[in-house]
């Protein structure tokens, strides 16, 4: 083997040095700080759970996603995690089979066969929160409005927020009498909002005009909050449709009434999650990037496949997605270098050494260090003192 082999990493898959190491490990600890604030109980799902668990309910996009390993000891396949959410569900539905709304967050790194885009990571690192035993509009708007304040309290002002519903999609398809694999065409078709081929398939469809009509100004209906109203013109015939319109505009109502600058976008033809979501979509941007920092959306039947049909919303942010773009959360703590000292006894440096670090230093005491340092640890006349060092700290 070539022995730059032995150091390369698979496309996907990257070192977290210590700079950004402390700084992700920092916005972690001030999420999850946060979602205990709201009640949200802490959980640590495994690495790995057998496929069947893991995939259960979640659709063909997350089984591309998962590595699948053989269980020595059982025989069975096993997959290493690609999302978080379906092994939170099974803890809510049976680990913990609680009655009433339950509240849990996690953090972790989830694995990916397949990366997201050409940039994206392998192996993100995810941390969210989930609300289970609540189906009514109220918890949707608890955790949009805590999916931005996740941002908020990370000193991330200029936050945009796209809202959706999947279950606008999912009317139409079944009022058209759609069979599964026409659904699956069109959707990919929606979702890359290709108008000519989705004109096309409607026709060789032979949906009604009507619906065909609807089918096809599904990709075009996204915009500013102007859109709703247009869109209830649009689908006054379908009062499903026209009530998970009016549910977008009550969040919307409430998300600007607790947060005054945030601009809120909608996209009807957003379709991520389509397979397991079953309301509101949702996903935060901060600044001119066009890549999500935090996606989420209800989920009402996965936890069926466990026992129980519960109420479920949630969301998780892209902990990498976040690096170098939120307020410094790390304190610069000042380096001291504490060599050994000639006449002074080894208790009495280790005993300041240990003084000096619950004040809150750094102390480097062996080696040679390529840190620079703030000040050196001396023995003057029997008395510890920290003399200042003109070394230029490293940034």
């Amino acid at each position: 083997m070539n022995i730059v082999d032995r150091w390369l990493l698979p496309d996907g898959v990257e070192d977290i040095l210590p700079a950004q190491a402390q700084e992700l490990e920092s916005i972690r600890r001030r999420l999850l700080d946060l979602y205990a604030s709201w009640g949200y109980e802490y959980v640590i799902p495994p690495m790995v759970e057998f496929l069947e668990s893991l995939l259960t309910g979640t659709g063909h996009d997350l089984d591309l996603k998962t590595f699948k390993v053989t269980d020595l000891v059982s025989g069975r396949t096993m997959g290493i995690r690609a999302d978080m959410t379906p092994q939170v569900a099974r803890i809510d539905a049976h680990s913990l089979n609680r009655t009433g709304p339950v509240r849990l967050c996690y953090a972790g790194t989830v694995l990916h066969s397949q990366a997201d885009n050409m940039l994206a990571s392998r192996t993100p690192i995810k941390v969210g929160a989930e609300l289970f035993g609540d189906s009514d509009r109220e918890g949707d708007l608890e955790i949009v409005s805590l999916m931005i304040e996740s941002l908020k309290v990370l000193g991330m002002d200029a936050v945009h927020v796209e809202l959706g519903d999947v279950s606008i999609y999912r009317q139409l398809v079944e009022a058209a009498g759609l069979e599964e694999s026409a659904t699956e065409e069109m959707f990919s078709l929606v979702q890359r909002k290709s108008f000519a081929e989705l004109a096309r398939l409607v026709e060789k469809l032979a949906i009604d005009p009507q619906m065909g009509d609807l089918l096809q100004q599904l990709p075009s209906l996204c915009g500013d909050r102007t859109l709703l109203a247009r869109s209830k013109e649009i689908f006054v015939a379908y009062p499903v449709i026209l009530d998970r319109l009016e549910n977008l505009e009550w969040i919307t109502q409430g998300v600007c009434e607790r947060f005054a600058n945030v601009e809120i976008y909608y996209d009807l033809s957003e379709l991520r999650g389509y397979n397991y979501h079953t309301g509101i979509v949702f996903a935060a941007y901060s600044g001119r990037s066009g890549q999500a920092v935090a996606m989420g959306g209800r989920y009402d039947h996965i936890g069926e496949v466990f026992g129980r049909r519960r109420g479920a919303t949630g969301f998780d942010v892209h902990l990498k997605g976040l690096s170098g773009k939120v307020t410094c959360l790390v304190d610069k703590k000042q380096i001291v270098l504490a060599t050994e000292s000639v006449g002074a006894t080894a208790g009495s440096r280790w005993q300041k050494i240990q003084a000096l670090r619950e004040e809150g230093f750094i102390v480097i005491e062996s080696g040679e260090p390529a840190s620079n340092f703030d000040f050196e640890l001396t023995d003057e006349a029997g008395e510890w003192q920290l003399r200042p060092l003109s070394h230029t700290r490293k940034s």
